[in-house]
């Protein structure tokens, strides 16, 4: 099982430093990725938390995190692709890549703002053949020497892209969404699935899904990453609610070894607030109570 931490770009917090301090004590934690969520306007929900508070650039923070840690992985929790222009997002994505030394992880999902979406010249009920189109993009721009693509969105041909990623053939893709069509994005166009706050029983139920798309697609389900994003929180007092990883350390290890069973091979970690301490606590916690049960 590998773990990843989100770090508190999305939260508000006045000082950069203190966004960056977090991903290094992660690392230090014995944490193996760290990961920046995506919005680019205050809209909705984030307009709702944040007033005018700031908001980091999702791929910029990443970046400046790539060059303060040494060797813990670098993910997005997940850019939300109709968004971005995807032959400039790929020259990003190589680019951090290369400088990082493969340590890219691609989280991408198709955004659930229609205002933010809206204001950014997305059309919201497209957003799903735009998401298709980006990753097949992407995907040929940093795999092919002679790029070559004819879309519905974008069309080129006889250019050439450098650099490649140093991953091969790309960094990973994971697909977010609990929704059919993004179970079949994921399998189709994408590495892994990469979903949010499902408990065991709801996750066991969407991989019978999963599985069925990955037979039908001839593709593997040993090579296909299942990777969930979870809120944590870790007690002094046994936890009777139902979030899934929320609980003292062994009810935390029961969870997590339970998820591990039907096939989770990531979890991704968030502790949603602005409470610096409060988060680093967190993390000191669970690296030194619940951690070494799964890094033996």
């Amino acid at each position: 099982m590998k773990f990843g931490f989100i770090i508190p770009h999305n939260f508000g917090l006045d000082s950069p430093k203190d966004v960056v301090d977090v991903a290094v004590a992660a690392e230090t934690g014995g944490f193996d990725s760290v990961w920046v969520n995506h919005h680019v306007l205050h809209a909705g929900y984030v307009l709702d938390r944040l007033d005018d508070k700031p908001y980091y650039d999702a791929l910029t923070v990443l970046t400046y995190v790539a060059a303060k840690t040494k060797s813990v992985k670098l993910g997005t929790t997940v850019l939300v692709l109709p968004y971005l222009n995807p032959v400039v997002l790929a020259k990003t994505i190589a680019t951090l890549d290369v400088m990082s030394e493969g340590r890219m992880i691609v989280g991408v999902g198709v955004g659930s703002l229609p205002e933010e979406s809206e204001a950014l010249g997305s059309d919201y009920s497209t957003r799903g053949k735009y998401a298709n189109e980006s990753i097949e993009i992407m995907k040929e721009l940093w795999t092919n020497p002679l790029p070559n693509y004819n879309g519905n969105y974008y069309s080129f041909t006889g250019v050439k892209f450098s650099p490649k990623p140093h991953q091969r053939p790309h960094p990973p893709i994971l697909v977010g969404g609990q929704s059919m069509p993004a179970m079949r994005r994921a399998v189709v166009h994408g590495d892994g699935w990469h979903p949010i706050g499902l408990s065991p029983q709801k996750l066991e139920d969407r991989l019978k899904v999963i599985n069925r798309l990955l037979d039908q697609n001839d593709k593997d389900s040993r090579y296909f990453r299942i990777s969930l994003r979870s809120e944590l929180e870790v007690t002094d007092t046994n936890y009777e609610g139902s979030a899934s990883t929320v609980g003292t350390p062994d009810q935390l290890i029961n969870k997590i070894s339970e998820y591990e069973r039907i096939g989770v091979s990531e979890m991704v970690f968030s502790v949603s607030t602005d409470d610096v301490p409060y988060i680093s606590s967190m993390i000191e916690k669970f690296s030194k109570e619940v951690l070494p049960a799964f890094k033996k």
